[in-house]
């Protein structure tokens, strides 16, 4: 582009105002065509949990059509740690540019409420770019439980306020919330039984020490097939619609009205990223999670896929804090 400097009789004071304004418009030019190749390089999605997980599954499925759609390289930077603190605490370190985001799931709704003090400020850290779906926890009990359905564990647990247990993978995980607001809801008191992890919670299920467990999908997916755990009802507030949970009742039909809980996955990017790369982020995540690959490997995660707006997944975010933060006090709830 050609630039043609003339000159005519002006005041020193026009003059460099003249001047303040070229140089603005020229920058506003350049940023603005920078910009608009957005993404020029690869994007980092950080996953606060080991590689292996549910969470670790629905970033690497969805990284392939994004990457498609947004012709750059997708590598997923697993950060475990401290309930997602680590990995959530790394994103919001990060340059607002639209080049980092993080997979978040029910426990950066639930931290606030569970830490005393947190790296990162909550409520001013963090972008959202997208909600995926909400996935249920399913009620198992041993394959060898006297309850054959949610209906009888129900009436078995209101008529023994106390001896019935349940077990979960951990003080403030899904499982323990979930399990707590059951209490809550249907008046009962089963006893809480923390382990070390799924692994260990659902052994103990299956061999009869503990009654009962309201774990994430992925996990007891293949128990309930090889025929060690059966399943009674989803948590969540209408029935799964895939294959291996659709038969399931829910807890809300099965006799306590109301009730809803479970597991779900979103993206943020870092507060201050650029609307115009929130939008395009938003795009390619909405398109990848209804491509047929990505609901072909969800499904043993029991994944109903609920995608929107930015602002559709910050206000589900912020009712996810305030019912649960409710239930953490109530219950008098602590991390392990």
């Amino acid at each position: 582009m050609e630039i043609n400097v003339f000159y005519c009789p002006m005041s020193r004071k026009r003059f460099t105002l003249a001047t303040v304004f070229l140089a603005g418009f020229l920058g506003f030019l350049t940023s603005f065509t920078a910009f608009a190749a957005y993404p020029d390089k690869p994007i980092k999605v950080i996953v606060p949990f080991a590689p292996g997980g549910g969470t670790d599954l629905v970033a690497r499925t969805l990284a392939v059509p994004m990457s498609d759609s947004l012709r750059q390289p997708i590598v997923i930077d697993n950060k475990p740690g401290g309930s997602t603190i680590i990995g959530t605490d790394a994103l919001a370190k990060s340059p607002p540019d639209g080049y980092t985001l993080v997979v978040a799931t029910l426990a950066h709704a639930v931290n606030p409420s569970l830490k005393a003090k947190l790296p990162y400020s909550q409520d001013k850290d963090f972008a959202p770019v997208i909600l995926v779906g909400v996935s249920p926890n399913v009620v198992v009990v041993s394959a060898d439980s006297p309850y054959k359905t949610f209906a009888e564990f129900l009436a078995a647990a209101k008529a023994n306020p106390g001896k019935l247990s349940y077990a979960s993978q951990g003080g403030g995980t899904s499982a323990h919330l979930a399990g707590e607001l059951f209490n809550s809801m249907a008046g009962t008191k089963l006893t809480h039984v923390p382990y070390k992890g799924a692994g260990p919670a659902l052994t103990d299920v299956i061999g009869g020490q503990v009654d009962v467990m309201f774990a994430t999908a992925s996990a007891v997916g293949s128990l309930v097939e090889g025929g060690k755990l059966r399943a009674l009802a989803v948590t969540t507030p209408v029935r799964s619609t895939t294959p291996a949970l659709a038969k399931l009742p829910t807890v809300a039909e099965s006799g306590v009205p109301g009730y809803s809980a479970g597991s779900w996955y979103g993206y943020y990017a870092p507060a201050g990223t650029p609307p115009d790369a929130i939008n395009k982020l938003n795009a390619s995540i909405k398109k990848g999670a209804q491509t047929t690959a990505f609901k072909s490997r969800v499904e043993s995660e029991g994944l109903m896929i609920k995608t929107g707006t930015p602002e559709d997944f910050a206000k589900f975010v912020k009712a996810e804090e305030i019912r649960w933060r409710a239930v953490i006090k109530d219950a008098n709830i602590t991390p392990d």
